[in-house]
């Protein structure tokens, strides 16, 4: 055999080599990642049967974002959740 390379590695073998683990361990983190969102989310997230956002989360969204005061917010979610009749067609 024929080693020329003095039997050993240059600085440049460490540095490819360690560049090499890193990517390798980052693929391996990503790939976690995202196949742990994929089968679970968030643990506690409500989950729509079609991708789409929920409407009560929507509704906090707003609520969130200031579009929206308290009691509007309390009285939207009271109808989404059926706690309030609906009298004549209009919000309570």
């Amino acid at each position: 055999m024929t080693y020329w390379n003095g039997h050993g590695m240059n600085a440049w073998g460490w540095f490819a080599m360690s560049l090499g683990t890193a990517l390798l361990l980052a693929l391996l983190i990503v790939a976690g990642v995202l196949i742990a969102r994929a089968l679970g989310g968030a643990p506690g997230a409500p989950r729509p049967s079609d991708g789409r956002p929920s409407a009560e989360l929507l509704l906090a969204e707003r609520f969130a974002r200031g579009d929206i005061d308290e009691d509007e917010y309390r009285r939207r979610l009271a109808v989404l959740r059926g706690d309030v009749p609906r009298a004549g067609g209009h919000s309570p």
